[in-house]
């Protein structure tokens, strides 16, 4: 274990896909939503098989015991990416951003409703007061600081990408049981790949070399992110480096002033603020019994410690 190392990781990641969002909004502006899915998914292949091929896992990634499961992760993931894209498309960077946040909470409604799980109360007050960080972020947007129609209807895609996010990560949970975590990134960037490709029945901007460029580094940008964000995970327990992903609203804040000339409103940096303390709440809140039981152990351990 290497904490400093898995903060260090998942801060790049977490840099890395602000980037990479950044390139969908641009691209959004001329590309179809299904062409960048697209180049999403499928450049985002090579790094994550080259990674794959480095560490003679290539046979772990193709080999699965619940296709069926993964093509529901991938439906529901494909969803999310696209709802994602189109609320890029159409409010600032940093609002789409905080509104993702909400994407946790709702995995424990989801969990205890899909999953069975047992919610305990501190994680009910936990999304009771995020729901309200909600409503001050979408205030600008479908409230009284009302712009446009278009704005609103990216919130919600934003809202309802966060939704599915959270469907996705139950998916996920269920598959971790019986599938490797190589078989579950490489079939869903497949999936997702296969989805976009599709649409082009419906018509694809060709683009120019520019565009053709910024849709490849978006694969590209999200391949890598996603791998640094698993290894993370390998040196770091999950509650040491999760809070860090919440560094994504600093990023996405000082790329959308460079390239967009954006500026957060105050009900969206306060809307944040109150989803971003709840996450973090449930986070440290969780991580207490952890604690408490290595504890136990360090002391049990010693000489003179309690008997087993």
């Amino acid at each position: 274990m290497n904490a400093l190392k898995g903060i260090a990781l998942q801060i790049a990641a977490t840099f890395l896909f602000s980037i990479m969002s950044a390139l969908v909004r641009i691209v959004s502006e001329r590309v179809p939503t299904g062409e960048v899915v697209f180049a999403r998914s499928f450049f985002a292949l090579f790094p994550l098989l080259a990674l794959l091929a480095w560490r003679g896992e290539i046979s772990a990634a193709v080999r699965t015991a619940h296709p069926l499961g993964h093509i529901v992760r991938g439906t529901i993931g494909v969803c999310a990416m696209v709802l994602t894209f189109a609320g890029l498309a159409r409010i600032p960077l940093a609002d789409a951003t905080a509104i993702g946040f909400t994407a946790p909470l709702m995995t424990v409604v989801l969990a205890a409703l899909f999953l069975r799980e047992r919610v305990q109360a501190f994680r009910w007050v936990a999304v009771a007061i995020g729901l309200g960080g909600v409503v001050a972020m979408l205030w600008p947007h479908l409230g009284g600081g009302f712009d446009t129609p278009e704005r609103g209807l990216g919130a919600a895609f934003s809202l309802a990408a966060a939704f599915f996010t959270a469907g996705a990560m139950i998916q996920v949970r269920r598959l971790t049981a019986s599938e490797s975590t190589a078989a579950i990134v490489f079939y869903f960037q497949s999936l997702a790949a296969v989805a976009g490709l599709a649409t082009a029945a419906w018509g694809w901007h060709f683009p120019t070399p520019t565009e053709a460029g910024l849709l490849i580094a978006t694969g590209i940008f999200g391949g890598i992110a996603q791998i640094l964000l698993t290894e993370s995970y390998r040196y770091a327990p999950a509650s040491v480096v999760a809070p860090f992903a919440y560094s994504a609203m600093l990023w996405t804040t000082i790329i959308g002033f460079a390239l967009f000339g954006e500026v957060p409103s105050l009900m969206v940096v306060a809307g944040a603020a109150i989803v971003i303390g709840a996450g973090l709440f449930v986070i440290w809140r969780e991580r207490r019994p952890t604690l408490a039981r290595a504890e136990a152990e360090a002391a049990a351990s010693q000489p003179g410690g309690p008997p087993g």
